[in-house]
């Protein structure tokens, strides 16, 4: 289905019945990085699986920000008039999570996040040398947004007063002290470090990431 919001065209796929929940994927992926997570959460949940702007088939603007894509998160939320949503993302999409919960802290319920950094530092030394790299070999608005965004402050995460689950993979390419130093400054956060695991191994085409959401959202 495509909904157009902020000038924006997104596409998006909704499955199953219940309380609304959003998946937002990565830079440079669709939601499809989801076909395993969606059929266990739409046996709970309605499940909107977005296609963030510039990606899959969502309509590409010429340049790409995290806040344009929380905005269009939170207008998401507001034309379908979707009711105390739940929210994932993954590594950009995690950022996006970020900005929208703390841009309008009343659009959410809950939030759940993997990967995700507060600014372009946080990525360890290799892989942010390697994205540089690629960039300048070949720029494009995917790399060009990862070197030069976010800037989340500690004042913006204590904007975030509603339940959060911040997880990242043992061997993520995010500095496991980012990963702390979010949690740390979420009032109502959950902190889990995946044992083993690198940045998307538990999330993209995997059942490993299913229990960990179910955990937080039973618990």
């Amino acid at each position: 289905m495509y909904i157009q919001l902020n000038g924006q065209i997104l596409y998006y796929e909704k499955y199953g019945e219940g309380q609304p929940f959003l998946l937002v994927h990565g830079n440079g992926e669709t939601h499809e990085i989801f076909d395993v997570l969606i059929p266990e959460l739409a046996e709970h949940y309605t499940v909107y699986a977005i296609d963030s702007r510039g990606h899959g088939l969502s309509a590409s603007p010429k340049e790409l920000h995290y806040m344009d894509m929380a905005d269009d998160m939170a207008a998401f939320i507001d034309a379908l008039e979707l009711k105390a949503p739940l929210f994932y993302g993954f590594s950009d999409g995690g950022i996006v999570g970020l900005l929208l919960a703390s841009k309008y802290p009343d659009k959410l319920s809950k939030l759940m996040i993997s990967g995700a950094n507060l600014t372009p530092k946080d990525i360890k030394g290799r892989d942010y040398r390697r994205i540089r790299r690629e960039c300048k070999k070949n720029p494009n608005p995917f790399s060009t947004m990862m070197l030069n965004e976010p800037d989340i402050q500690p004042v913006d995460l204590h904007k975030i007063k509603i339940p959060t689950l911040v997880l990242a993979g043992e061997k993520d390419l995010i500095k496991k002290k980012v990963t702390k130093k979010i949690a740390e400054n979420i009032e109502h956060a959950t902190l889990v470090i995946v044992p083993g695991e690198g940045h998307g191994s538990y999330i993209e085409h995997s059942d490993k990431l299913y229990p960990l959401l179910y955990s937080f959202l039973n618990k």
